[in-house]
């Protein structure tokens, strides 16, 4: 893939009744510009299930430390059980791959990094 589609998952031990399970998944990508494309993209779309919730963010803060962060889509998932974290999760990454094929076909800036990278 010529985008870094490396993803992190972490997952957190802050306890919630309600949601008890819950999952960080940090999603880097070559620019800002396309980590937020990839969080406007998914972001659109809101969980199926009210036994579910997401949060997505890109960090927007503008000085030059923060360059490298604002390039990496932020996801967290909190849910009822593990199985349905899983479902989501997995709901979440078809669609990222949707999401990083199209960025691959069309996007300049990915087209730009594949022929630097090359």
């Amino acid at each position: 893939m010529a985008v870094n589609n490396n993803t992190t998952t972490t997952t957190t031990t802050t306890t919630d009744d309600e949601f008890p399970c819950s999952l960080t998944i940090d999603v880097p990508f070559p620019t800002p510009r396309l980590a937020s494309v990839a969080h406007r993209a998914l972001a659109v779309d809101q969980e199926l299930s009210p036994l579910v919730r997401r949060t997505f963010f890109v960090d927007d803060d503008d000085s030059a430390a923060a360059a490298e962060a604002a390039s990496v889509l932020h996801v967290y998932y909190k849910a009822t059980t593990n199985r349905m974290l899983r479902v989501a999760v997995n709901g979440l990454m078809e669609s990222l791959n949707l999401v990083v094929e199209v960025m691959e076909e069309l996007d300049v800036d990915v087209l730009e990094h594949n022929r630097d990278n090359q």
